[in-house]
């Protein structure tokens, strides 16, 4: 059987496994009476179908990675996997000719795309970063946070991002296969639920829908139609952003805003400084998103959808710069309104280079920043931990804006605060220690873009 033929054979079963992977990735976790926080790592087969398990931490004690892989190296000349075909890892020798195929095909998966980083350790972060990215990306297209109980899901705002950072790697298909999960799981309404199982079921727990997944959906669809328009498959995306535009553009208000809603703090809006406004959280992504779609609808030749999507874009832009503009860009368009990282949604990648917005990110960061590095997600948050995803999203924004020295440090305290196996946490406490669960997609995409628009102009939504 040809190379060709043997991976479709593969495609076609491996839709016949997700409900087995997913069911894989339960039995893995630990008993909710045990440490919240278990895994420094993910192992894998290396293959298609992909199968996953997670490495804890007495398994990964004097243990790393085989290089360019996900097949964990042992004393004793031992590896620890999951050959093709299991769902189980097995620990074999490494003569074992089961272990050189799957790390062949892990490393013949990088060399596929780009491995982006100027420095040996930060292509080592990229490369683990985009093997951890594969593996929390089942083959129906769901990229879950992580592996671990209540992240063992797909929300998509994290799927965009996992999207964006196939698209920009080289890895067109996989980034299509998130999209197509989204483009499947949108209600008849454009919109979609705050997060998914699995297999595509939206999870019922009470939480409410989170207006910036139309943003960052639309957004991530045009991104991969910029960096690879083939995999973007625009026939079979179209309905999707049509929907997620028009739910958008309609979702504006008199004042050209959209109405409160949870953003990515998840949390009811009866609790910001200003309850019956939506945060810049929810505006900044929503902007970036109608100017994406309504960028996408120009390629298409689809003039109306395109002005009409323009022109919410447009009052959407103004509002912003008249409620929040005055006051640094802050979480809530109020005087003294508390400094949120959500104003890295109004930079590059997200949209065009504003010295206004750059001054008041710099201003924000340096308000976050932690003293052992990294950031609270805003003002007000809560307990002083460093959370890595918005410690990403300012090393995106400086790397994306051009300041590679502030990208270099934001940069620098991520790939230093790795767990043991070099996969990037959720948090990082006040003594440098892993403080969640890993590893985190997001965070993961967030350095593959950062790392990438340090070396190669990442495109913006044109205003």
């Amino acid at each position: 059987m040809s190379k060709n033929k043997a991976r479709d054979v593969r495609r076609v079963a491996s839709f016949l496994l997700v409900a087995a992977l997913a069911a894989t990735c339960a039995a893995t976790m630990p008993d909710n009476d045990g440490p919240a926080w278990s895994s420094p790592g993910l192992i894998g087969n290396g293959g298609w179908p992909f199968s996953r398990a997670a490495i804890l931490p007495e398994e990964a004690e004097n243990a790393s990675y085989i290089p360019g892989s996900s097949v964990l190296g042992l004393p004793g000349g031992k590896a620890r996997l999951i050959p093709f075909g299991l769902n189980t890892p097995v620990t074999l020798s490494r003569s074992d000719p089961r272990v050189a195929e799957a790390v062949h095909a892990d490393q013949a998966w990088l060399a596929d795309g780009a491995v982006p980083g100027g420095t040996p350790a930060e292509r080592d972060a990229s490369s683990r970063a985009l093997l951890d990215l594969r593996m929390l990306t089942l083959p129906n297209g769901a990229s879950t946070a992580s592996w671990y109980a209540s992240w063992n899901y797909m929300w998509p705002r994290d799927g965009a991002f996992t999207a964006a950072a196939f698209a920009v790697t080289g890895h067109g298909e996989e980034a299509q296969r998130v999209l197509y999960f989204l483009a499947r799981a949108q209600d008849h309404g454009g919109l979609w639920a705050a997060r998914y199982r699995p297999d595509g079921t939206a999870v019922a727990d009470g939480r409410e829908v989170q207006l910036d997944s139309l943003g960052w959906v639309l957004w991530a669809t045009w991104f991969l139609h910029q960096t690879d328009p083939q995999a973007a498959n625009m026939t079979t995306l179209w309905p999707m952003v049509r929907r997620a535009a028009d739910r958008a553009a309609d979702s504006l208000r008199s004042d050209g805003m959209p109405p409160p809603s949870p953003d990515y703090w998840e949390r009811s809006t009866s609790r910001e400084q200003l309850p019956h406004a939506a945060t810049l959280g929810v505006c900044a992504p929503i902007l970036a998103g109608l100017r994406a779609a309504a960028a996408l609808a120009t390629d298409r030749g689809e003039t109306e959808e395109a002005q009409r999507w323009h022109r919410s874009a447009e009052r959407l832009a103004q509002g912003i710069e008249r409620r929040f503009a005055p006051y640094g860009y802050p979480r809530s368009p109020i005087p003294g309104g508390l400094l949120d990282s959500s104003v890295t949604f109004l930079a590059p990648p997200f949209a065009p280079s504003s010295a206004a917005v750059l001054s008041a990110v710099t201003a924000t960061g340096n308000r976050l920043r932690l003293p052992g590095g990294g950031v609270v997600p805003g003002e007000g948050y809560g307990a002083q931990v460093a959370w890595t995803p918005e410690t990403g999203l300012f090393a995106l924004s400086a790397a994306a804006s051009g300041d590679l020295l502030g990208a270099q440090s934001w940069l620098t305290w991520l790939i230093g605060h790795r767990t043991s196996l070099g996969s990037f946490p959720e948090k990082v406490d006040g003594r440098g220690a892993q403080a969640g669960v890993a590893p985190l997609g997001w965070t993961s995409a967030l350095v593959v873009l950062a790392l990438t628009a340090g070396q190669t102009a990442l495109p913006s939504p044109p205003a």
